[in-house]
């Protein structure tokens, strides 16, 4: 069993080693405000594509989606294809917009700050309406990744799922207290890098020992046909449109992402991206359908009854792999938890630091002491992260899947709007927050398997209609249409 080998522990204590020197690295240098929550808009194009897609995926890559797979087989097909198209779809449509309007909209750190400015809101309430569910959206998505965490050290060291919990959570504070958005882009570009070679390494590798492609793919069909159809679930039952709707929907998700969209933010110039877009695209595909065929491949190398499903490529690993490579495989593991977990607790931080502490402070604060309160914010919000993951219960993709739909609802139509539509108002903006956030809230607690649809879908309709309909029986200000054709040129 891979928990008795010596070489994992001394792996991944190498590997936390590096991230955490990486953070004293760039706490050594991180000398403005600006350089701890978005890098001083100076980073270059593997850097933000590697470290944006590796933030993205998050643990459930490794483990939510594989596990996902095991149990639907190619049903998965419909969330890597969803995951997919937003993904190109986010690059190509708010990539480079974000980047030039943020900087024209007041230098604009966080999406709250950039929603604000955009609507020309001085009283506040976009800003903090926002900031609130950033705060509640993230605790619930750090959660995840804590989950994640823990049950990878479970599975690795047999120790309690609280204590695994606690190094997972202790490990990712550490580097993200330290180095700010520096630290978690570079360590995140790295993580990128291993979570990709771990993914495809494996199923090829199990493929290759069980007799080659054609001998696993004829044994698989024949014994497990149910698994090898799109349109059909795992008891060979038809799959609706609703249902398949549903699935594709997770590419709703990618406009509204504050992690994700930071990235596009801090790259060094605007022309950077294209690069940017080819680099990611080109890894999110290929990882997707890694992703999928470890579950497949564990269904069939390892057996049809495993307790949690998610341990998939753990178990996979245990089989396959020597001690040494074992370690390696197995950091990617943590390397997926931790490259959206600190990004996650860095956007936060951010949100208290930007969004309320200088609102609501009269006295205004040295960059020093924002820089300080971000650090302990960071703290403050994965405490609060643990709480929510202490169930041993909990299911990543689950959590994932929540926090992913309220983000990609409350905030993925505005910030399409904001690039796109110049009526939009300060009146619509709050009102497409609201109907996002709380249809998605709202449909999770109501739908108790009466609904099929994933609660983004809803919550994505109600913000873009609640937008359109307020902006246009409240109008915008006059600075709004200024500052958008400002932006318009500032594209060409």
């Amino acid at each position: 069993m891979i928990s008795n080998q010596p070489q994992i522990l001394i792996s991944f204590i190498i590997y936390f080693c590096l991230m955490l020197w990486i953070g004293w690295f760039f706490y050594r240098r991180t000398v403005l405000h600006t350089d701890y929550l978005l890098a001083g808009r100076n980073l270059n194009s593997w850097i933000v594509s590697l470290s944006a897609q590796a933030s993205d995926m998050s643990g459930w890559l490794l483990m939510g989606l594989p596990g996902f797979a095991y149990l639907q087989g190619l049903n998965a097909f419909w969330i890597g294809f969803g995951l997919l198209v937003g993904t190109i779809f986010n690059w190509l449509l708010v990539a480079r917009r974000l980047r030039v309007f943020t900087e024209i909209a007041g230098d604009s750190i966080t999406l709250p700050s950039f929603f604000e400015k955009r609507t020309f809101d001085h009283s506040g309430q976009v800003r903090m309406i926002s900031a609130i569910f950033i705060l509640i959206f993230f605790t619930i998505y750090t959660a995840s990744g804590f989950v994640a965490g823990a049950k990878l050290f479970t599975s690795i060291f047999n120790v309690s799922y609280l204590m695994a919990l606690t190094i997972s959570a202790v490990i990712i504070i550490g580097y993200t207290f330290l180095g700010g958005f520096y630290a978690v882009s570079y360590t995140d570009f790295i993580q990128g890098i291993i979570m990709f070679f771990a993914i495809i390494i494996v199923p090829i590798y199990v493929i290759q020992q069980t007799g080659g492609f054609g001998h696993f793919a004829t044994d698989m069909i024949t014994d497990h046909p149910n698994l090898f159809y799109l349109f059909k679930n795992n008891q060979g039952e038809k799959l609706s449109g609703i249902a398949i709707f549903s699935l594709m929907a997770w590419g709703l998700g990618y406009f509204g992402q504050p992690h994700i969209l930071a990235r596009f933010k801090a790259i060094r110039s605007p022309k950077k991206l294209r690069k940017s877009s080819v680099i990611a695209i080109t890894w999110v595909t290929l990882s997707l359908a890694a992703a999928i065929l470890v579950g497949i491949t564990a269904f069939y190398a390892i057996s049809d009854s495993l307790p949690d499903p998610e341990k998939a490529f753990i178990m996979l690993v245990d089989v396959v792999a020597t001690p040494w490579l074992a370690g390696i495989l197995l950091a990617a593991i943590l390397a997926a938890i931790m490259s959206t977990a600190d990004s996650q607790l860095l956007v936060s931080s951010s949100s208290v630091t930007e969004d309320f502490y200088k609102m609501l402070s009269k006295k205004k604060a040295s960059p020093k002491k924002l820089t300080r309160i971000s650090r302990f914010s960071v703290v403050a919000v994965a405490l609060i992260a643990m709480a929510v993951a202490s169930d041993p219960e909990n299911r990543v993709l689950d959590i994932v899947a929540f926090a992913w739909g309220g983000f990609g609802a409350a905030f993925g139509p505005l910030v399409l709007a904001s690039l796109y539509w110049k009526k939009l108002s300060k009146a619509g903006a709050i009102a497409g927050i609201l109907a996002g956030g709380t249809t998605t809230i709202l449909w999770k607690i109501a739908s108790g398997g009466i609904f099929e649809v994933y609660e983004i879908v809803p919550g994505f309709v109600a913000s873009a209609l609640a937008i359109i309909i307020v902006s246009t029986i409240i109008k915008p200000k006059k600075e709004v249409s200024e500052l958008f054709e400002r932006y318009k040129s500032g594209l060409y």
